[in-house]
């Protein structure tokens, strides 16, 4: 009998859900809340019931029989950085998710709603790829200040997901693949992924790689300071312009790729300047992952909603095809992902793992100790 798996993907305004029978697909819906529905809860965890409500009466209204689930996939953002792979959700990472200990987003619901539905209806509860995922090798940690280390942020559940069809559609497995994955949406993150881990990642929503449609990218260090005592932003108006007001939406106000592509064929010069520029920084990025794999990859991976516009696909291509071979998996592959980890581990091909709120990185002095 076909594994019956249903996916939970919570976010700010809205739940997504699927029903999947093994790797097929049944329906998916998109439950949207409205502000003042969630205006009457104070925390995000304190949406807990609400949403489940919400996800049971869908799911009543499709025909499914929630006791007959073998497992639910809940997608989540609020967990400290762990190792990547599936995560069988357990109480640690429920408390974690329910007080946001790495971010506070409403993707810390889909482990609790998935630990509860298994409570209540049996089956088994599991988090996929969370984007709390740090593989980073040390080298990739290291920044010119010894107070200050990178972590890995980015798009893991998306990213791996499509490093996995490739490797799949090549007929290998992604522990043998060298592949540079370019997320492009409204934000972007370029990874590393080396037999099968991502060893280095730049991410846009804390300011690091070229700008995206809604964050900056990096920004020259001496200047941001300096803006930082000019008594012109606070700290949260700053921190909003770098994470969700910068790249497109500051120089062209929006972050719609297809708008500034009608812009650019309308004439405008300064709109075609900024797109430029932006697959400018991507190249450079795409470039420094290749780097760090010593030159040996096997193909560059573009996804995301942007991987649409075949005018930034030729382009970037045409900067990066010394490199490797550019193949797209346009739009987002977070739903299949989190179902496509859950069969993995019902079918006996990939262990489960337990979150143990343990760092991956402790220091570089613990690294001479091992």
């Amino acid at each position: 009998m076909p594994k019956q798996i249903i996916v939970i993907n919570p976010g700010s305004t809205s739940t997504k859900i699927a029903l999947y029978n093994d790797a097929e697909q049944v329906f998916s819906k998109n439950l949207n809340h409205s502000a003042e529905e969630l205006s009457v809860y104070p925390e995000i965890a304190d949406q807990l019931d609400f949403r489940k409500d919400v996800i049971i009466k869908a799911l009543e209204e499709e025909n499914v029989d929630i006791g007959k689930t073998d497992a639910f996939a809940g997608r989540c953002t609020g967990l400290l950085p762990m190792p990547g792979g599936v995560y069988e959700v357990n109480d640690l990472m429920f408390q974690h998710a329910s007080i946001g200990i790495g971010s506070k987003h409403a993707g810390n619901l889909g482990p609790m709603i998935a630990l509860e539905f298994k409570n209540k209806y049996g089956g088994r509860a599991f988090c996929v790829n969370p984007s709390s995922v740090d593989e980073f090798i040390p080298e990739a940690r290291v920044t010119g200040l010894q107070e200050m280390f990178r972590t890995s942020r980015g798009h893991p559940l998306n990213q791996k997901e499509v490093a996995m069809r490739y490797a799949k559609d090549h007929g290998k497995e992604y522990s043998d693949v060298n592949v540079i994955v370019v997320h492009m949406g409204g934000g972007i993150s370029v990874g590393a992924h080396q037999k099968g881990k991502i060893i280095d990642n730049v991410d846009s929503t804390r300011g690091e790689g070229r700008m995206a449609p809604t964050r900056t990218g990096t920004l020259p260090a001496a200047n941001l300071i300096e803006l930082c005592f000019s008594g012109k932003y606070t700290e949260k108006e700053l921190l909003n312009k770098v994470m969700k007001t910068g790249g497109w939406i500051d120089h062209l106000g929006t972050s719609d790729g297809i708008e500034v592509e009608g812009r650019i064929a309308a004439g405008d010069k300064y709109a075609e300047l900024i797109f430029n520029a932006t697959i400018y920084q991507l190249a450079k990025d795409v470039a420094a992952m290749a780097s760090v794999m010593d030159g040996e990859v096997d193909a560059i991976l573009l996804t995301g909603g942007l991987a649409h516009s075949k005018l930034l696909a030729e382009r970037l291509q045409k900067k990066t095809a010394f490199i490797a071979p550019t193949e797209i998996y346009a739009g987002e592959y977070e739903m299949e992902g989190l179902a496509a980890g859950a069969l993995r581990v019902l079918n006996g091909l990939e262990e489960p793992k337990s979150y143990t709120g343990e760092p991956v990185f402790k220091g570089f002095d613990a690294l001479f100790q091992e």
